[in-house]
């Protein structure tokens, strides 16, 4: 049996969003763990649109296609052209669990939720002769699942191959959130044992990770006994928390003490008014400029997420939000565009008051304006957006939120790691496409680990491929 398993590009090549620093960062992991279920005698490629270029050559027997919104349209295409040539086509993911009706017609068989129990039933269903239409997750668990098929990723295209997943979702539910509908039906939250999650981590080859958890810190009991046991590892590490994580008293400090060197937190916006709205409820009452200094304290650097288009949101917003960002000395800022996902409660409610101008999916990326803001023209917000992003990685604003910081160390890694990540994109555009973006892992560790880059960048540019040569505890 040839099986092919494929991730559509989010955003084409040839469109002026595309970036290839990000959409090279991480493997597609997701498919990788489904190639774990598969038999040894199954013939499995995993193919990533955004690395490399598609072979629609071939005749697999199955084909199984993970879709987000903004890649709907290339999934379907996708889809359509095996499905002639009489393969099975399996599509699931977000999109597919918000809209099955519409993923349905370009597809053999649908998966709603999460695939861990799914799956398995299917291709014990394929195996018998008889497969489904339709599986929709209704068990919750990631005890006895499989390793991923890390064999069938190409890590030299990828800068963080070391990524990883060891719990699902959130235990948290906002209204805009993209994901939230993705669990309905049963735990929104889960995790893996944290003997297995140790010994993943174990297997994999270097010093740097990338935790891709919505929520690494979503139960406490379960994040410190992880962070106890990767103690002495020698790793060091990025994930996401929230707010509400990083106040809790102790579990920061474990994971710095164990490699956390970047966190991305979804401050979201700083009006009390939207996070209500929103339901975005562990925000609420919390001290952000409090947060943001325990985690720089603990050597830790921010990646935070804001989202601009909230009904309390005037056209000051970007402004203000910028120069708090800058004050704070946040090294990088991730601004979105507030975007009514099919299947989340944002979504209903604005489709109730007709505020919704657009359905082309292509446009629900966070970049475009997709309904009627509530105290302030589209065209104010789609300008104010690009107008953050520009006002916050200038030189002078990087230099600025650099001083904040406590010392010259943090400093120097502030703006090694804010100006490498948004000032030398055609640097990194030509490292990509010679397909040696993993020649700067060292460079990337050693920001991270808080010393000078320059030490580093000549030999990571010219460096060969690097060959990156207990409890249990669960939700």
């Amino acid at each position: 049996m040839h099986v092919k398993m494929i991730l559509p590009a989010l955003t084409e090549a040839k469109s002026p969003f595309f970036r290839p620093i990000k959409y090279s960062l991480f493997p597609p992991l997701g498919l990788a763990t489904l190639a774990g279920y598969l038999p040894p005698s199954a013939q499995v490629t995993i193919q990533d649109e955004h690395v490399e270029r598609l072979d629609l050559d071939d005749s697999p027997d199955l084909v199984v296609i993970q879709v987000y919104i903004t890649s709907a349209r290339r999934a379907y295409e996708i889809a359509d052209h095996y499905r002639a040539k009489g393969a099975h086509v399996c599509l699931g993911g977000l999109h597919v669990t918000a809209l099955p009706g519409e993923a349905a017609r370009h597809a053999d068989t649908i998966f709603l939720g999460p695939g861990e129990d799914t799956w398995p039933a299917f291709l014990a269903d394929w195996d018998s002769g008889n497969p489904g239409k339709l599986y929709q997750s209704r068990e919750r668990t990631l005890c006895g699942m499989p390793r991923p098929r890390r064999d069938l990723i190409k890590r030299h295209l990828y800068l963080v191959p070391n990524s990883i997943v060891v719990s699902r979702g959130c235990p948290h539910h906002c209204d805009f959130c993209y994901k939230e509908g993705f669990f309905r039906g049963g735990k929104s939250f889960y995790t893996q044992a944290v003997d297995a999650a140790l010994a993943e981590i174990e297997s994999l080859p270097g010093r740097h990770l990338f935790f891709l958890d919505d929520n690494l810190f979503g139960s406490p009991r379960f994040a410190a006994a992880l962070f106890d046991g990767m103690r002495g590892m020698g790793r060091i590490w990025q994930a996401a928390g929230t707010v509400q994580a990083v106040l809790a008293p102790g579990l920061l400090e474990k994971a710095a003490a164990c490699g956390l060197r970047s966190l991305f937190v979804g401050f979201e916006t700083l009006s009390v008014e939207n996070l209500r709205a929103q339901h975005k409820n562990q925000n609420l009452d919390r001290d952000y400029a409090l947060a943001i200094r325990r985690l720089h304290d603990n050597g830790v650097m921010i990646n935070a997420s804001f989202v601009f288009g909230m009904d309390d949101d005037d056209e000051m917003v970007f402004d203000r939000t910028v120069e708090w960002a800058i004050r704070q000395g946040i090294e990088t800022a991730t601004f979105h565009i507030l975007t009514p996902y099919p299947g989340t409660a944002l979504y209903e409610r604005m489709a109730v008051e007709g505020r919704i101008t657009s359905h082309e999916w292509d446009l629900y990326d966070t970049r475009h304006v997709v309904y009627r803001p509530a105290r302030m023209t589209a065209e104010q917000l789609q300008s104010g957006y690009w107008r953050a992003y520009r006002e916050f990685y200038r030189w002078s604003s990087i230099f600025q939120a650099a001083w904040a910081q406590p010392g010259w160390g943090e400093r120097l890694r502030h703006v090694a790691y804010a100006g490498g990540w948004k000032k030398f994109e055609p640097l990194w555009d030509f490292i990509i496409r010679s397909k040696r973006v993993t020649n700067l892992m060292p460079l990337l560790e050693r920001v991270l680990e808080g010393g000078s880059p320059r030490a580093t960048v000549n030999s990571a540019l010219t460096a060969g491929q690097e060959n990156y040569g207990t409890r249990e505890v669960a939700d």
